[in-house]
């Protein structure tokens, strides 16, 4: 069985909870932008009321006892877009039960690698704590057992009790795959085997269950920790995108879980290509036009591509990245006040924007536009 663990950086996933440069060891804990400080941790400050605080020990960044492991039979499916945005997607979901002006957050310490390695791995005699179906021994595309269960995304939010801090509550994000892909030998070709959503799932709310019950057997956790647990909907490897959650709930208390609530979220690339039809007619018709107005202004582009996102229908946010090559600094600048001109004539006006302008060596550029601001905020990489 092949094991392959990937490392999460511990400031980028920092950077959508509190700015990795905003450390600071204040002992001020009254104002939401400084840092607090007890007598056994300390925490980044905030940058806004809707970001969580990270937990500090010893001066260091608490990372994942996992790490970001992922594990499949014979191969896995590598599309880091799948890692960011289970993560993001995650925090996201635990706003709703975990308030960012009460819990404190910490990357997950309950499940370890090796915990983690046994639940990803398939059940069999020498491994019952498997997640993922035992082998039947079958290679044929819809004959085969999948591995369903691709990675296992954990984080703790922690309350403050007096200078210490207890666990407060748990999220658990189980990462499935829409296409499991595997080999038939060891290289040999590759092969896939496509599961659909509602298939996924039920696997994944079957697996929900297991992991409660097993996360309450620690002591940490005991029988009243809420458990917040959701399903995430992985895309497949040659994606430029992530996928997204399908299905979250709660467990208040002992092993039993409340009703699930649908996730309605969807994501594509831009532009769409081999005449798929896109989630919106009207935004891929404006992004062709920004696109075009963009390439016929500058001869250098390598490339104009967008990550959409929708939630119930509606667009919420387009990353744009615009690969070119660039002469001098006058042509950034030049360049960027363009890009910018024309994302404001062009691009929906009612979603948030955020557009990274680079060349093959670095970043150049970054231009972004919150949901209902008018107006971009620019930057210019330079040097001395």
């Amino acid at each position: 069985m092949k094991k392959l663990v990937t490392v999460v950086g511990a400031c980028a996933a920092a950077l959508l909870l509190a700015a990795c440069g905003n450390l600071s060891f204040d002992t001020n804990s009254s104002g939401s932008t400084s840092s607090t400080k007890t007598s056994s941790y300390t925490t980044t400050g905030t940058a806004s009321d809707d970001t969580y605080q990270s937990v500090i020990e010893g001066g260091k960044y608490k990372v994942s006892k996992s790490r970001g492991l992922q594990l499949t039979e014979n191969t896995q499916n590598d599309n880091t877009y799948n890692v960011r945005s289970m993560e993001n997607g995650l925090v996201d979901l635990s706003k709703k039960q975990f308030s960012t002006t009460k819990y404190l957050f910490e990357e997950g310490q309950l499940l370890s690698t090796s915990t983690l390695e046994n639940w990803l791995g398939r059940y069999s005699s020498s491994n019952k704590l498997g997640l993922n179906p035992e082998d039947n021994g079958k290679t044929g595309e819809n004959d085969r057992n999948p591995m369903y269960l691709q990675t296992v995304l954990e984080q703790d939010y922690m309350l403050q009790s007096g200078s210490k801090l207890k666990l407060g509550g748990v999220s658990v994000a189980l990462g499935m795959n829409s296409v499991d892909y595997y080999t038939k030998e060891s290289y040999g070709a590759q092969y896939s085997t496509t599961i659909p959503t509602a298939t996924l799932t039920a696997k994944g709310k079957e697996m929900a269950s297991k992991v409660v019950a097993r996360l309450r057997q620690k002591s940490s956790v005991g029988n009243s920790t809420p458990i917040l647990i959701a399903i995430y909907k992985g895309n497949t490897q040659d994606a430029l995108v992530g996928g997204t959650f399908v299905t979250y709930a709660v467990s208040k208390s002992g092993n039993s879980i409340a009703g699930w609530n649908d996730v309605n979220e969807k994501n594509e690339t831009l532009p769409v290509v081999n005449n798929k039809t896109p989630i919106n007619s009207t935004v891929s018709t404006d992004f062709n036009t920004f696109e075009s107005k963009v390439k016929s202004f500058f001869p250098k582009l390598a490339g104009v591509t967008a990550q959409a996102h929708y939630e119930k229908g509606q667009l919420q946010g387009l990353n744009i990245d615009v690969t070119t090559q660039f002469y001098g600094q006058t042509e950034i600048n030049s360049f960027t006040q363009y890009v910018v001109t024309a994302a404001s004539k062009y691009l929906p006006s009612d979603a948030e924007i955020q557009i990274n302008i680079k060349s093959v060596q670095q970043m150049e550029a970054f231009a972004e536009r919150k949901s209902g601001s008018k107006s971009f905020y620019t930057h210019v990489f330079s040097s001395y």
